[in-house]
């Protein structure tokens, strides 16, 4: 996993990344799944959507391996209302049974084998009470963009950042390159993801115990198409 990634100097920036900040509707849908109940968050980082979730009634619980992360998310108003557990989200688990397990802004990429995210999923099923949901939001593979021959898809040119995904597709290995400049001063971090199709997820969650009830292309429920550049799915746990 690129836990390692998640160091004190990307916890110290990360929310003041815009394209990070869950719309309302993000947390009016998974509310929805938990209505007064009790919800755990997979890589619950900084807390961007578990703590507007829990200011909503909702009980939230969180894991994550980053220390750095978590020290920001313990920081904030609100946080003392979370249960937070410093740990893999393919394995550790927090305490009790939950309405809603969730994991968002593409994280379930951050485990990076296909037996890591087969994991991923039965913890998600553990966590989850007869009827529960699991929900990931994440990209679909921008395969289609590359050229023939080719194996580098920019995604963002930018006067002080750039940024572009490189694909190995024998081992479904996508590395994002961020080249970011700051006051005349350069940071290059480069990322490691396993990207994984819907349908692949879809295998995933079967293997675990749960069956899809619903997938849109975005938070407002838009339809999903080939064209959609992510997915919205809700899996669940049979009654």
């Amino acid at each position: 996993m690129t836990s390692q990634l998640w160091d004190s100097f990307r916890a110290e920036g990360y929310d003041e990344g815009t394209d990070l900040v869950p719309p309302d509707a993000a947390v009016d849908f998974l509310a929805a799944l938990a209505p007064g109940g009790r919800a755990v968050e997979f890589a619950i980082g900084t807390g961007r959507v578990g703590l507007p979730l829990s200011r909503r009634g909702i009980e939230v619980a969180g894991i994550d391996t980053s220390t750095a992360m978590l020290a920001h998310l313990r920081a904030k108003p609100g946080a003392d209302q979370i249960t937070i557990v410093e740990g893999d989200m393919s394995a550790d688990r927090a305490p009790g049974q939950f309405d809603l397990a969730y994991l968002v802004f593409n994280t379930i990429t951050n485990l990076l084998t296909q037996p890591a995210q087969v994991a991923c999923f039965a913890n998600a099923a553990r966590h989850l009470r007869p009827g529960g949901s699991f929900v990931i939001e994440c990209y679909v593979p921008a395969l289609r963009l590359l050229p023939p021959g080719a194996v580098a898809v920019p995604f963002a040119v930018e006067d002080e950042y750039a940024g572009f995904d490189t694909y190995d597709l024998l081992t479904q290995r996508q590395t994002s390159h961020h080249f970011t400049v700051t006051e005349g001063r350069s940071r290059v971090v480069h990322s490691e993801h396993r990207y994984a199709w819907p349908a692949e997820m879809d295998l995933m969650a079967q293997l675990a115990g749960l069956h899809l009830t619903e997938r849109w292309a975005d938070w407002s429920r838009s339809l999903f198409t080939a064209d959609s550049p992510s997915h919205i799915s809700v899996w669940q746990k049979p009654l």
